[in-house]
């Protein structure tokens, strides 16, 4: 089982759920022999606040392998406190290795129009919770995308669909060596083809 913890970046925003890169995910899981159902918490407008009550329930519900965190980007650009996210991210890192997942950290960036000192300090919590909580981290879950005006949304902030397979590719190396090969009898491997997304867009 492969838990995605996400927002609007991970549920499929403003594009089909078949394209979106979670989606796109458990496709290749399969092609490549990885025996995982993959189930999407991602909710369009997600805090890490509100992440909290999302995962603590479904983490002893579904009993995951790996869950991925790609969470921070809406607290960054509401303003929320740095250190309530930090302590939230933690807590979802933490609670889901207490529960015997691996993790795996997703990072983000804000617009420059943010000013340097604010975003440089949002980009290094990421670094800082990898590094204590000894998770793999995807630096920037959006380079090669965010820049290019080709792969974003009218809004420019949603990646669009071209743009998904590259998000996919960003991650994998980094998620890769935390599956287990089809044989193994690690708890979280199931029928290939369960997918599962209960990813929800909201205002």
């Amino acid at each position: 089982m492969i838990l995605v913890v996400g927002d609007s970046l991970s549920s499929a925003y403003g594009i089909d759920t078949e394209q979106g890169w979670v989606r796109l995910l458990d496709k290749r899981l399969q092609s490549r022999s990885y025996r995982f159902r993959v189930v999407n918490l991602s909710i369009s407008g997600e805090t890490t606040r509100a992440a909290v009550a999302v995962l603590d329930p479904a983490l002893p519900k579904y009993r995951p392998a790996v869950v991925i965190v790609g969470l921070g980007g809406n607290d960054g650009l509401r303003g929320i406190n740095l250190g309530e996210m930090q302590n939230n991210l933690v807590h979802l890192v933490s609670t889901s290795r207490e529960q015997g997942a691996q993790v795996l950290l997703l990072g983000m960036r804000l617009p420059p129009n943010y000013g340097s000192y604010y975003a440089g300090k949002f980009h290094e919590v990421y670094k800082q919770i990898a590094a204590e909580q000894h998770v793999p981290l995807v630096p920037f879950f959006l380079v090669g995308v965010s820049e290019d005006r080709r792969l974003m949304q009218e809004d420019n902030i949603h990646p669009n669909a071209e743009a998904q397979p590259i998000l996919l590719d960003t991650l994998w190396p980094y998620l890769e060596p935390l599956l287990t090969p089809v044989g193994s009898g690690v708890a979280g491997a199931a029928p290939a083809g369960s997918f599962e997304s209960k990813s929800t867009e909201l205002p």
